[in-house]
């Protein structure tokens, strides 16, 4: 396995701003703070972020300690609790040891591969009903539509699809979930009016209002989605969740389902639209299948599945991952005193040239089995993070995505500019700011 050593390089030292630190330079350009931070102070590092002092850990040998935390010396709660806890308190991300591993148990039973194959079989109509509704057009903003279509699906197998029939509704829980995700980043740390701490506060009434009030019905229901089966689900020892957990779990996973799909499908939209030769392999490969593929034929769309690979690659959902110390631990020779708040920035591994050929380049071939450029070190390629908080749902967010994409190819083609770079907006979970125009077309299906 590659060990990475950072070059110590003599850098002028940037100056920064009391209590702000340097989180406007990472919002602005996270890739450069981070692989300044990595040449300059080695992979383990302290910084001020959101008012606060953290050490970053950078490259695949730090980040690998911190996510195994073989020692139980990171937690996940005093991390994520500090950005996010208020509006997603006490989802599986935000707890840890043997309550993680109680809570996890039980949610697994949700993630089974029978009930993925179920989840599989809704998902193909209800992407075709929605993708109906869609105007192309050649400037059609790809990353807001998106963004509608992934809760809608999110509400339709998590929830049954029957909450959300009311256009209205379903903008404000969108908004809801906008405004929780983007509070955790905000400088203002109290809910005072007109802050985005505020919004998201007030966005996390708005969702436990919505889940409560559906709760009874699905304690009294025999359905198969999510929503159901978390009433639903116990232990061998006939454990089972209380309609509080119901509610934060819900909240925290159709969050993690719509968000992380989201920002998936708008990067593989951007390079199939700048890579026409990839787009017409993977159409070439969905057209051999049905409409509405059964999960074993989705699972064979290995082109499909490169892409997005080398798209997670390019833009991870979730580019940090907060830790805190829960004892005083080394990193690779330095020390974290207890209560220290860490990151773990699985985003520069994932553009190091150490470890990736041209790493800027689009380039799916890499994942192939021939090449497998990820193998190069454990911890290189780590979307959805690692050790025992790996994302529970990852299985199931790749069928999702790979669903998605599937009935896009089969429906439309589409072009962006090939000079075309991606406004990111990192201030939250990352996303385009100018919404990702495309040149959006029905595809022509006597040439298809």
């Amino acid at each position: 396995m590659t060990t990475i050593a950072a070059p110590r390089v003599t850098a002028p030292r940037r100056r920064v701003i009391p209590f702000v630190g340097e989180t406007l330079a990472y919002f602005h350009d996270p890739l450069r703070t981070l692989r300044y931070h990595f040449d300059t102070n080695g992979p383990v590092s302290d910084y001020n972020f959101v008012g606060r002092k953290w050490t970053m850990l950078l490259g695949p040998d730090a980040c690998e300690i911190a996510l195994r935390n073989a020692d139980k010396a990171f937690e996940n709660a005093g991390g994520w609790g500090y950005l996010i806890g208020p509006f997603f308190d006490r989802g599986l991300m935000l707890l840890d040891f043997e309550e993680h591993h109680h809570h996890r148990r039980i949610l697994q039973e949700a993630f089974t591969r029978d009930r993925i194959s179920d989840y599989t079989s809704t998902l193909g109509p209800a992407v075709q009903s929605r993708l109906a509704d869609w105007t192309p057009g050649p400037a059609f903003q790809a990353y807001p539509a998106l963004k509608d279509l992934t809760l809608e699906l999110a509400t339709e197998i998590f929830m049954g699809g029957t909450e959300l029939d009311d256009a209205d509704e379903l903008a404000r829980v969108n908004q809801a979930f906008i405004d929780c995700v983007q509070a955790g980043l905000g400088f203002i740390r109290a809910g005072v009016p007109g802050t985005k701490w505020h919004r998201g506060l007030r966005g996390r009434r708005v969702l436990e209002t919505f889940f409560r009030r559906h709760l009874p019905a699905r304690r009294a229901s025999t359905g198969t989605d999510l929503f159901s089966a978390l009433c639903h689900i116990e232990t061998d020892d006939g454990q089972r969740l209380s309609d509080d957990d119901i509610v934060n779990h819900m909240i925290f996973l159709l969050m993690a389902a719509h968000d992380t799909s989201t920002i998936t499908v708008t990067t593989m939209m951007q390079h199939l639209g700048q890579h026409p030769d990839w787009q017409d392999r993977c159409r070439a490969e969905s057209m051999a299948l049905p409409p509405h593929p059964s999960l074993d034929e989705v699972d064979s769309l290995t082109s499909l599945d490169l892409v997005m690979k080398e798209c997670l690659r390019l833009v991870a959902p979730v580019p940090g991952l907060a830790r805190q110390a829960v004892k005083d631990t080394e990193v690779l020779g330095h020390r974290i005193p207890a209560g220290r708040r860490v990151s773990v920035g699985v985003h520069l591994s994932h553009h190091m040239h150490e470890l990736w050929p041209d790493p800027e380049r689009f380039d799916p071939e890499r994942f192939a089995d021939d090449r497998r450029e990820d193998k190069v070190h454990r911890y290189a390629w780590q979307p959805f993070g690692g050790g025992v908080h790996k994302c529970i749902g990852l299985y199931f967010g790749t069928v999702e995505v790979k669903m998605i994409v599937h009935q896009l190819l089969r429906r439309f083609e589409w072009s962006v500019d090939p000079d075309y770079v991606a406004p990111m907006n990192y201030q939250s979970l990352p996303f385009p700011k100018d919404g990702l125009p495309v040149d959006l077309r029905p595809l022509d299906q006597g040439s298809a």
